[in-house]
């Protein structure tokens, strides 16, 4: 019997849903790079795992396109929720989904018995160069120049569970991202790698935004980057608390809350269902 799959993304953010309880899967690294390849696979930018969890209803474990595990996934989430929901795994439309990065609890917008759309809280976000982490001297990292051969970016950084590079510039849908994204990923400032987004302002309350994911490279969009680049806009103060940040397909509402905790809000779709051959 092969492996049951569901194919669902957030915004473009496209992942593989495995129900763990159902399938043992022994090396999900190598299962990940199998199955997410864009040409001899299905096709994603990694695969996800449905858990039930030590303390909380669920655990969600990510796998990058390159195999990597991933502390988080803000798109990941927003999917993980509606596919336990629709799915009759719960009933509930608020509860606690674990992560490495920590407990992410959700609240679902539910329409006719489909959800909607998705509000998560990501957590308190963090900014010391140690807690990114990045190498450096003590301190917020906040347009810090890095040098990349023969020319040098600007870096604000932030963790919200997964580390994040945000570089401004002057229209981040003109950004070369594979030439540039895998540079600031693998720089030796960052000893787990980061993720890297580019960023244009248009006013206080919307920003564009590009990634390049650690991991994955070039993706559609991502729930915990559009945070880190609008915590990144925001300590900066180029953009006011709660923001849209606008992906390639669409928008997620960002607000860093007045009890310090990160809330993305967007939706989650369902593409397919399949079977993976073993």
């Amino acid at each position: 019997m092969g492996i049951a799959f569901t194919k669902m993304h957030g915004l473009g953010n496209d992942y593989l849903f495995i129900d763990g309880t159902r399938h043992n899967i022994p090396d999900p690294a190598e299962l990940s790079r199998r199955m997410s390849h864009r040409h001899l696979g299905v096709g994603a930018d990694g695969i996800i795992l449905v858990l039930p969890g030590r303390e909380a209803p669920f655990c969600m474990r990510i796998f990058n396109a390159d195999g990597s595990e991933a502390e988080t996934c803000g798109n990941g989430i927003r999917c993980f929720a509606k596919y336990v929901y629709e799915r009759g795994m719960t009933g509930e439309t608020a509860f606690v989904i674990e992560t490495l990065a920590g407990p992410n609890r959700v609240h679902l917008h539910v329409e006719k018995g489909r959800v909607a759309s998705v509000r998560s809280n990501m957590g308190r976000p963090k900014f010391e160069r140690a807690e990114i982490p990045m190498l450096g001297a003590p301190g917020r990292v906040i347009e810090d120049p890095l040098q990349l051969d023969d020319t040098v970016v600007k870096v604000t950084c932030v963790n919200i569970g997964n580390p994040h590079a945000v570089v401004f510039v002057e229209d981040a849908t003109a950004v070369d991202l594979p030439a540039i994204g895998p540079k600031v990923e693998r720089h030796s400032a960052f000893p787990q790698r980061t993720n890297v987004e580019f960023v244009h302002v248009r006013d206080r309350r919307n920003i564009v935004m590009r990634i390049w994911e650690r991991g994955s490279g070039v993706t559609m969009a991502s729930g915990s980057g559009s945070c880190g680049a609008a915590l990144a806009a925001m300590i900066t103060d180029r953009v006011d608390r709660r923001v849209d940040v606008h992906l390639v397909y669409g928008a997620l509402t960002i607000e860093w809350a007045g009890d310090g905790s990160v809330y993305q809000e967007g939706p989650a779709t369902e593409v397919f269902t399949g079977e993976w051959p073993c």
